[in-house]
């Protein structure tokens, strides 16, 4: 995470007309695979089960990554692609946050399904991730939602299309940034609650201790004995491996991780929802699940401009 120059913004703005497009997104339907591949929901939940169970941070490493993915390009798996001139999005700045733990969750989901006969090289890439952010929500005590699906996989990926919100933006620029996705400030928040899992490098926290009068001074303190290097990092919430709305409760109390986060309870604009998810989680799980399918719209690729790639590293 870093500044939004100018020159991004308008890349960014370039590129919103075709990640907006409502034309490739109706393709999309939760039955897509039904003859194509029947048992795909079971082949990736239990591969997905099997990849937390080696990792404590596969659920959190696999959500970020769709993230990651759908706000650049599109939902179309390009931040898996591995370009031999080292120009890709995973390795930009602003995806350095990224763990492995995360690609290694889809790139075994996809192993899995591409050992069923009737399925290889059938499904893509960017579904079998979207399909494995929903279980590690969903297993880690989230809410299960459908995931509609019929997604081709993108054949681009830079590092200068890479332009994600950055930990110092105020509400307007969060606003700003989703709004370019077709999301609106409440699906902003929900989202932003994805942030109950994993945790942050003391690097993109660090200058708020002792200095943001937002962070509780505890807090602060207790940070202050966390971050002892570079290489340090904090959880995010205090049940960092479970999926609920104590994130909202420790915006609350002053205890958000990023100023990105904290800025939510600060502003008097977005106060209202993260009070209505901290005493009320089953309204932030329902509007979690409406702004995932929202996201999961986004930038999708089809056969004109896509592919099914046969390893999700590289394309075709």
């Amino acid at each position: 995470m870093a500044n939004l120059g100018w020159s991004a913004s308008l890349l960014f703005l370039l590129v919103v007309a075709a990640l907006r497009s409502p034309f490739a997104a109706a393709q999309l339907r939760p039955g897509y695979y039904a003859s194509i591949c029947p048992n795909l929901e079971t082949i990736i939940r239990n591969s997905v089960r099997q990849s937390m169970a080696q990792s404590q941070i596969s659920a959190s490493a696999t959500l970020r990554l769709f993230f990651h993915d759908c706000a650049v390009r599109g939902c179309d798996a390009s931040i898996m692609i591995v370009n031999s001139n080292g120009d890709d999005e995973w390795r930009s700045p602003d995806d350095q946050s990224l763990k492995p733990q995360g690609f290694q969750t889809v790139l075994d989901a996809k192993a899995a399904v591409d050992n069923d006969p009737q399925c290889r090289y059938k499904v893509s890439c960017a579904d079998i991730l979207a399909l494995a952010a929903r279980e590690s929500v969903v297993q880690s005590g989230g809410p299960y939602y459908q995931v509609e699906l019929g997604r081709y996989d993108g054949k681009v990926s830079t590092k200068s299309s890479v332009v994600l919100p950055h930990v110092d933006f105020n509400l307007d620029k969060l606003n700003a940034f989703f709004s370019g996705l077709g999301l609106s400030q409440t699906d902003m928040i929900a989202l932003s609650g994805g942030h109950t899992m994993g945790a942050a490098d003391c690097s993109f926290f660090q200058s708020r201790i002792g200095t943001d009068p937002s962070m509780d001074s505890g807090f602060a303190a207790q940070l202050r004995g966390t971050c002892t290097s570079s290489q340090s990092s904090a959880f995010l919430d205090p049940t960092p491996l479970g999926f609920d709305n104590s994130y909202y409760r420790n915006l609350q109390g002053g205890r958000g991780l990023l100023g990105s986060d904290q800025v939510l309870y600060t502003d008097p604009r977005s106060r209202g929802a993260v009070n209505y998810y901290a005493s009320n989680q089953g309204a932030f799980f329902y509007d979690f699940t409406v702004a995932m399918t929202k996201l999961g719209r986004v930038g999708v690729k089809t056969a004109a401009d896509g592919e099914i790639r046969r390893d999700c590293r590289y394309t075709n």
